[in-house]
């Protein structure tokens, strides 16, 4: 059965090759378990108590609460399968809870980061157009937040330099209008005066005049951040994660930023939030009077 459940999910469910590898070496692992334990087991006579011992196996080797529950959704999704043919009556994990894993909590770049970022674009002599667009495409991230998708799809004609304010089109193409600072809209006028040209559609392309692509602009990014952040995650949605805590941090509303953001609900922004109240409880604790006491 396990080799028709491959062939399914590779077939029928054009599911990727390394996806696929990482069912057969996970449901390959809990067969050779059952063998080591129980004996010859057919897979209509796996109770969830197998699964469990299974389970506190892999706990005790040292296994991650996280990998733990890919491998046990590995065996949800063949058991899945096995009911749909018909090959089992019930799903010995159809009560099953997944283990809890801890929140990794983001931490956005600190605003003196940001500004030795910028201030290092500063200190270059006779810049050529990767750094001008580099240094653009970081400041207008930061100064509002926007997605690395829709920079991307950020169109000349999608700036409105009369009401300073530029047009995304976010998750499922809703638009969203985000303000600009006028000090970074003359930073686009000059940009464009000095690198756009008639066929360009595009604010930001690369120096064959072609769109930019998502690994590029993490690139982009962590090559400037690593210069000044020892942070091990130096990416675009870092930089989105540091403009909505730093909007935080000086007072603007939640509801604000959600907006700015394009969140759905608030909370998806609340995360910003909690990293803005831990930053304020420091802060408070290093300066209020009374800590002196």
């Amino acid at each position: 059965m396990l080799s028709d459940f491959i062939d399914y999910l590779s077939l029928e469910r054009k599911v990727a090759l390394k996806t696929v590898e990482a069912y057969k070496n996970d449901l390959s692992q809990f067969k050779l378990f059952l063998a080591e334990v129980y004996g010859d087991t057919n897979w209509k006579d796996i109770q969830y108590s197998m699964i469990r011992s299974w389970i506190v196996k892999l706990s005790e080797e040292g296994i991650s609460n996280q990998s733990i529950n890919r491998k046990i959704s590995s065996l949800n999704t063949f058991f899945k399968y096995l009911l749909k043919v018909e090959e089992i009556n019930e799903n010995p994990l159809v009560k099953h809870k997944s283990l809890k894993t801890p929140k990794n909590r983001q931490i956005p770049f600190s605003k003196e980061e940001v500004s030795s970022v910028f201030n290092y674009f500063t200190t270059i002599e006779n810049p050529t157009f990767e750094d001008e667009r580099n240094y653009l495409l970081i400041e207008l991230v930061y100064s509002t937040g926007i997605r690395r998708a829709e920079l991307i799809g950020l169109k000349i004609s999608n700036i409105d330099f009369y009401n300073n304010q530029i047009k995304v089109f976010g998750k499922r193409n809703k638009e969203r209008i985000i303000p600009v600072l006028p000090n970074l809209l003359t930073r686009i006028r000059n940009y464009l005066q000095t690198y756009s040209n008639d066929s360009s559609i595009y604010l930001f392309e690369t120096s064959k005049a072609k769109p930019l692509y998502p690994s590029l602009i993490y690139k982009i990014i962590n090559q400037y951040f690593s210069l000044v952040s020892s942070k091990v995650k130096r990416s675009p949605h870092m930089l989105r994660h540091s403009f909505a805590t730093h909007l935080l941090e000086n007072g603007a509303n939640l509801s604000t930023v959600k907006e700015l953001l394009g969140h759905e609900s608030l909370s998806s922004t609340e995360i910003y939030a909690k990293n803005s109240i831990e930053v304020l409880k420091k802060a408070h604790k290093q300066a209020h009077p009374r800590n002196k006491f």
